[in-house]
């Protein structure tokens, strides 16, 4: 049941119809190749949130952790070519990104500590940075 509803909840971060016109949303622009990239970064921070999910349901706390640092964590910023892409975002898009990735590194560790409730609180601190994200930027 959690699992299902988080999935909603992520794929509404990722699809929110509205008329361009009406998004408020800072329109980042970047050149396709980039645009291209970032969205692939993006789905594969919903699946990699998507797997922790499936780990911690199985209550496999170490799993859920070691995923997260290695694909979303502090130390992944050279797999999502973070540097390259920072330059073409907005000073604020830059320190959502950061906290996403800080806020992951941090769920490792409290993952580690193998209780649920507190890697759960520190697994909707990575969402809670999407969703900021998502709510104020649009790259398309």
């Amino acid at each position: 049941m959690i699992k299902t509803f988080a999935i909603v909840v992520l794929l509404s971060m990722i699809y929110t119809p509205s008329i361009a016109n009406d998004d408020t949303r800072e329109l980042v622009k970047l050149p396709e190749i980039m645009q291209n990239h970032m969205l692939s970064n993006m789905r594969n921070h919903l699946v990699t949130i998507n797997e922790i999910l499936a780990h911690m349901t199985n209550n496999e706390l170490g799993k859920a952790g070691e995923l997260a640092e290695q694909r979303l964590g502090m130390s992944s910023l050279g797999l999502h070519n973070a540097k390259h892409m920072a330059k073409f975002m907005p000073e604020g898009m830059q320190q959502t990104g950061t906290s996403m990735h800080k806020a992951a590194s941090r769920f490792a560790l409290k993952a580690e500590e193998g209780e649920l409730a507190p890697a759960y609180k520190a697994l909707q601190e990575i969402t809670s940075a999407c969703v900021a994200c998502h709510s104020a930027y649009r790259i398309h």
